[in-house]
């Protein structure tokens, strides 16, 4: 008998209307036979500030929503309206996804798993010896976390707040042995002995536009992963190719970040090949309604 179950979650962030999880959840929910709908929770289409999100979280809960994922800027701001958390998130200290179950709110994080799987299918035979990364805000905290399990010998980072990126560093050396992560001042004095770029911040977003770093930085013994994906080929994608980098665009996260929240949400196992050839579909319709 097929399971026809309702379930409603939704995703609460920022400048979100492009976002392409919403189409892989309904499509994925639907594959399991699953009444599944993802609602945009947009503050800045809904004209709200950052000190919306305690009730835009009440609001869901009491509409019924199994859960909800959280985007920038709201990944750790979230923390201190959920009742528990996962052990992921708890050593991350960023939350992506958020349950609702009898009555708790259970955070979980599912970007760490998501950039790891992505890197392992997209760069398998990138040279890790040393990266700098970009941005130590939530997105930033999980992908530090997974370059680290990627074994890339030394993680740089780097953000406009350096008591963020020392903090980062701090938890990463405390967690995978000393002399692991260091905290930067400037990309300048990091990318050129690094094998490659990490990008965690939105530059990139339609509404963050242009790139994190200076063009003449990149050489083509780089490699440059993007974990913005909305354009799937951002600026810092495009200059990085046409100097001869391996480039990574954000969506491989994207798909496997929603592939962990999805089996959060539904409690059935999704099929990644499935959920990444429908992102790869959206966006090539996306591009030719460009066109």
């Amino acid at each position: 008998m097929t399971d026809t179950r309702s379930l409603k979650v939704g995703l609460i962030g920022a400048d979100i209307q492009l976002s392409k999880t919403p189409a892989m959840h309904m499509r994925e929910g639907a594959a399991h036979g699953l009444d599944y709908s993802y609602e945009f929770i947009d503050i800045n289409a809904r004209n709200l500030t950052e000190s919306a999100l305690p009730a835009l979280l009440d609001e869901v809960e009491a509409r019924g929503f199994a859960g909800v994922n959280v985007t920038h800027p709201f990944k750790q701001m979230v923390i201190a309206h959920l009742d528990d958390l996962s052990d992921d998130a708890r050593m991350l200290g960023a939350v992506n996804t958020v349950v609702f179950r009898d009555g708790k709110r259970i955070g979980h994080n599912t970007d760490w798993y998501g950039f790891y799987e992505s890197f392992k299918r997209g760069l398998p035979d990138a040279k890790r010896n040393r990266a700098l990364l970009i941005g130590a805000g939530g997105a930033g905290v999980a992908v530090a976390h997974a370059a680290l399990k990627l074994e890339i010998g030394r993680l740089d980072i780097y953000d406009q707040n350096s008591i963020r990126a020392a903090q980062l560093a701090a938890q990463l050396n405390a967690r995978f042995g000393e002399n692991r992560a260091f905290a930067v001042d400037s990309p300048e004095n990091s990318l050129p002995h690094a094998d490659g770029l990490i990008h965690a911040t939105p530059v990139g977003m339609p509404a963050h536009p242009g790139m994190p770093v200076q063009a003449d930085l990149l050489e083509a013994r780089h490699w440059v992963a993007d974990i913005v994906y909305m354009p799937l080929v951002t600026a810092l994608l495009e200059t990085g190719a046409t100097k001869g980098c391996s480039i990574l665009p954000g969506g491989g996260m994207a798909v496997f970040q929603a592939v962990g929240a999805f089996r959060l949400f539904s409690g059935k196992e999704p099929n990644p090949e499935r959920m990444s050839a429908h992102f790869t579909e959206l966006c090539e319709s996306e591009s030719e309604s460009v066109e």
